[in-house]
Formats: C-alpha cells, structure tokens, sequence
C-alpha cells in the first residue's frame, strides 16, 4: 500500500510521539510498504512554536503539501498531529473527499492552558475535536482515552497502544560496564522525558524522598528548574543505549504528568526493570494496574515508596506484552477508514497516475483537472 504520513513532530524532535512515529514507519517498510512521510525538516521555513522553541513549525507550506500529496496519490493517508502541516492535509482532503485517519498523542488543550491560562480549556477542545472529526477515523493511545475523548464529543476513536524496543531497553544494561549514578545516594529516583511545564516535574521534584532524584532530558522549564533544585541531578538529553543505561541503572521511574495520553517512557522503564510510579491518570491507570509492574496513587509520594517494594521481574515480564510488532499491526489495521475514496479523489489518483505515462494526448485532459483542483480564478 502507498501510506501518505503528516506530521508536525518528527526527527530531530526527540519525543515519545516521534519515536511511535518512527517505529511504526520502519516497520510499514521492512513489509512492503511504500510509505511518504511530510515533516518540518523537509527544507521548509519553519518557525519556533511559542514557548518551545525546540519545537519547529511550517507555516508556509501549502502549495508544496498539495504538490506532494498530488504526485504520490496515496492509497491512505495518516495525519498524526494538529499542527500546521497537519491542517493543510486535513483540508485537501477534506476538498478532495479523501478519506483520512488521525491519531490523538497528547492532551493539546491541557497543554495550551498550562501555557496560556487566560485561554478557555473549551475553545481549545473545539478546534482538536474539529481536526479530528472530520476524518474516518481516530486513533487514540488507550481504551481510556477513548472514554475520556468521547466524553468530549469525539467520535470514531479507536485504540491504538505503543511499543517498546526490548533489544535496547533491558535490564543487561544495568551497572554495564558500571555505575551512572556511583556517588550518588540511593535510592535513584528517575524522570525522563521533556523538561516542561505540562509534564507536572515539579511536583516529583517537591517530593520528600530518600536518595537521590535524576531528571533526564531537555526542555523549556530545564534552566529554571535546575536553578530552583541544586539538588536534583539533571543530566540533559540523553540517547539510544546511553539513555537505556539511565533508565537501567535506577531504582524507580516517576511519572508525573497528567496531560500525556499513554507515557512511552513508562513501558522503556518498565523493560530496564524499573518499577513506575504514578498518578491514577489516562496512561498509567492503563498499563499498571494489576500488572504489579508499579503504584498509582493519588499521592505520588506513597506511589513511589510503594513502588520500592515492588519486583524489577515483574515489571520486565509486564513489559514484554508490549511489542512494536503488534503496534504496527493495530495501525495498519487501523489505517484504512469502512469507507471506500470517493469519486472525485478515485478521479484525481487515476489521472496522476495517467500524467506520468509518456502518452501526449491526455495533456489537455490532466490541464482540465488541475484548473478544477486549484478551482476558479478570483
């Protein structure tokens, strides 16, 4: 099948959303697959997003989007966030009735109000239930999430979990060839993810606990918080199997975000033998719970003492359940919306595939189609 990815999070972007992306186009391809991938780093002028600059944006690219789409006709199409890039395709498929899936990663209206608390929660609800309704199709990271979303009025939601890479996160990491953390007291208390505002770090920061605290990665709240806490160690980003021995050579995973919608972090921890601490949010009420791979708890405190306790085995063994295999299989599956292309969308396919033949005389027929695409002259 001939996939048309969009997205506004991709590679350099470091992130839990990037990496699901990522895997999951891998996979796609090492089975066959012809899959086109649209990002901000395909050479276009991008922009910081406000109060994130490490996050760039492509404001300006509407004509290049609609080039694109139009000479690789895909046979479906996934629009992965809501971002610029992601409303662009969303309206040519809307103008071409072209069916079309999304995805849901994170809790964007929680975000903007954590940024922005002057703007009301609901006008931000308003325009990602928009984006997404209009498409075939919804995928969201957990069964709760889709309770949480149809709540809110969203409709064709489907699950869609995450993976995690067993080969590079695993226990054999630990203390190979030695310790990350020699000198520092233990227990290791240990966060990794984006430095920011809406992941809630400084509530775990805040946390009376014996040991040591480790906040791994990058962000926009890194400088201030590490001028607020001396006594946390921040070691900035870290990658691949340096990460992996991060997370190995802990003793528990805190996490205290409630805007994100599933935690990828969680199963990587889980699978180096870290057992999770947690609040009882959409995430973690649905990979914990009866799995004893971790604690969620109204009090994170409680959650992370408790979580000392627990067996690193059974947090590996619940980890194993969770194979990017099998994730790719469910996006796949998940790809295609129970309606077929409409006539106008079969219509354009057909004749792109007709302008790349060496046949002359359907020039003035491919002239005609795409006067009525660009529709009529002001």
């Amino acid at each position: 099948m001939k996939i048309l990815l969009v997205t506004d999070a991709w590679h350099p972007q470091v992130n839990g959303v990037v990496r699901t992306l990522d895997k999951t186009v891998s996979r796609l391809r090492k089975r066959g697959h012809e899959v086109e991938v649209i990002a901000p780093s395909d050479d276009y002028f991008t922009l910081p997003l406000p109060t994130y600059p490490d996050i760039r944006l492509a404001p300006f690219a509407y004509r290049d989007v609609k080039r694109r789409m139009l000479a690789f006709a895909p046979e479906a199409i996934h629009i992965a966030t809501e971002g610029p890039l992601g409303q662009m395709a969303k309206a040519l498929c809307v103008k071409w009735a072209m069916p079309f899936t999304t995805s849901y990663h994170t809790k964007f209206p929680e975000y903007v109000k954590a940024r922005f608390p002057f703007i009301p929660i609901s006008w931000a609800y308003r325009y990602v239930r928009g984006f997404h309704n209009a498409g075939g199709r919804t995928m969201v990271t957990t069964p709760s999430m889709v309770e949480f979303l149809s709540e809110r009025r969203f409709t064709n939601l489907s699950p869609w979990a995450r993976g995690v890479d067993t080969v590079l996160f695993n226990p054999d990491k630990k203390t190979a060839p030695d310790d990350l953390y020699a000198g520092l007291e233990r227990p290791i208390w240990i966060n990794v993810g984006r430095v920011a505002v809406e992941k809630n770090i400084k509530t775990f920061l805040d946390l009376e606990l014996p040991g040591t605290k480790v906040i791994v990665g990058d962000g926009p709240q890194f400088e201030e918080l590490k001028r607020a806490y001396p006594d946390v160690t921040f070691t900035g980003p870290k990658f691949e199997t340096d990460l992996a021995r991060h997370f190995a050579d802990a003793d528990v995973f805190v996490f205290p975000s409630k805007t994100d919608t599933f935690g990828l972090v969680i199963i990587e921890a889980m699978a180096s033998g870290l057992p999770v601490a947690a609040y009882p949010v959409s995430g973690p009420i649905d990979i914990i719970p009866g799995s004893k791979s971790g604690i969620i708890d109204e009090d994170l405190r409680t959650a992370c003492l408790s979580a000392l306790e627990l067996d690193p085995q059974d947090a590996i063994t619940h980890a194993k359940s969770y194979s990017w295999e099998a994730v790719s299989d469910v996006f796949f599956t998940l790809l295609t919306p129970q309606y077929e292309p409409r006539r106008r969308w079969r219509r354009i396919r057909r004749m792109r595939r007709i302008a790349s033949s060496p046949y002359h005389f359907y020039k003035k027929r491919i002239r005609s189609l795409n006067q009525k695409i660009r529709g009529p002259r002001a």
